[in-house]
């Protein structure tokens, strides 16, 4: 079954030197970028960090610095990068909480602004968690009865999640998600928006810091001040963006607290 696509819609997994957006690199990247019409352009590209791969990640995922040390930097790649994904819509598994965050923030590093919220997000992660709460081995397998052989290569991962998604979609389409309490969250389809708004319509910074209740209100999502709208505790905790501007938040959530502070105090200005 083919996916029903408006836009190209590119699958990707990152291999990194750590779990941290802010302070870890990306050493591979494969994206499989699916055309409209069917047709699948597959490219896998080794990053040199420019820092140490730890010997604990290396084991997990086969990369030592020796295999990435001719490798081009993020930097070399980017601008053919962000080409290639131009006009594409975003899909992976588990994008939504690292791959697209530390691509984002490696994006940002190099002086890209590689502008997310116009293109539609598709976590087959969250999918599968909603409807059966696995991890992507059990996934491919669960889906595609096949064993994912070669599991924590950035190729196989990706390709993985391609078959999976595809499979969601057969299996699931015209069924409704409810979340935990048994809230309505909306029904599976074909349709690359409205499997956007189920996996990450509430979310207003890529590490989800911030995101919207439903009343479609940024709030904040940690710490002290998780569920109250951010631009109040703005407003009466002024030291509050200060902290977080100062403090270890990737440079995506600092631009949208800086956007809707922005925003916040122009109205209350009025």
């Amino acid at each position: 079954m083919k996916l029903k696509l408006r836009n190209p819609l590119t699958f990707f997994d990152l291999e990194t030197t750590g779990t941290s957006v802010v302070n870890d690199r990306i050493i591979e990247i494969s994206v499989v970028k699916v055309m409209p019409n069917g047709e699948t352009i597959i490219k896998t590209n080794k990053i040199n960090p420019t820092v140490p791969i730890p010997a604990e990640t290396s084991v997990i995922h086969g990369i030592y610095d020796e295999d990435v040390k001719d490798a081009p930097t993020f930097k070399n790649i980017a601008k053919s990068l962000t080409k290639f994904l131009e006009g594409s819509d975003l899909a992976g598994f588990n994008i939504l909480k690292f791959d697209v965050p530390m691509l984002v923030e490696e994006f940002l590093r190099v002086g890209i602004d590689f502008d997310v919220s116009k293109r539609k997000l598709i976590d087959a992660q969250k999918i599968f968690h909603m409807m059966e709460k696995r991890t992507l081995s059990a996934a491919y397998k669960f889906y595609c009865d096949k064993e994912l052989t070669d599991a924590h290569s950035a190729e196989a991962d990706t390709l993985a999640t391609l078959a999976v998604l595809e499979a969601q979609v057969v299996k699931y389409e015209g069924q409704e998600v409810v979340d935990n309490l048994g809230n309505k969250l909306g029904v599976i389809e074909n349709d690359m928006e409205k499997l956007h708004a189920l996996t990450s319509s509430n979310m207003v910074d890529l590490a989800g810091r911030i995101i919207l209740n439903k009343e479609g209100v940024a709030c904040f999502n940690f710490g002290k001040h998780r569920n109250q709208p951010v631009a109040t505790v703005l407003k009466s905790e002024p030291n509050y963006y200060n902290w977080m501007m100062n403090g270890d938040f990737p440079q995506d959530t600092k631009r949208r607290l800086t956007e809707i502070k922005l925003k916040a105090f122009a109205s209350f200005n009025k």
